[in-house]
């Protein structure tokens, strides 16, 4: 088994109304019970936007915290869920399901090492 990183794709700007995004939370609280119940559920959660961001980084020798996130761009990682699959097949169809259910694109990244 290995561990992937969904990272789910958003685009800067305002959300969906409401009523389309209680479509889009519903289909996602399915797609986490089919995953809790096939024992392939790690963590998720969404994030807050990059605004919410801080950078941590070293200048001049000296640890500098600043406003914003890493880099500005028109889309951003808005949330991510962690998944145990037998292979990267499997995780990419678990993200094929987050994309359908909600419209955005999907990164699956791979954790490195064994579980």
């Amino acid at each position: 088994m290995r561990l992937y990183a969904l990272n789910m794709i958003q685009p800067v700007g305002e959300k969906p109304p409401p009523e389309e995004l209680e479509k889009v939370m519903e289909e996602l609280s399915v797609i986490r019970r089919d995953l809790e119940a096939e024992e392939k559920w790690v963590f998720g959660k969404p994030l807050h936007g990059p605004e919410a961001s801080t950078m941590v980084q070293l200048k001049g020798g000296e640890v500098v915290a600043t406003d914003g996130p890493w880099t500005e761009g028109k889309e951003f990682i808005g949330g991510l869920v962690i998944v145990e699959v037998e292979d990267l097949d499997a995780a990419l169809q678990i993200a094929a399901r987050y994309t359908r259910a909600t419209g955005l694109p999907m990164e699956v990244r791979p954790f490195q090492g064994e579980i």
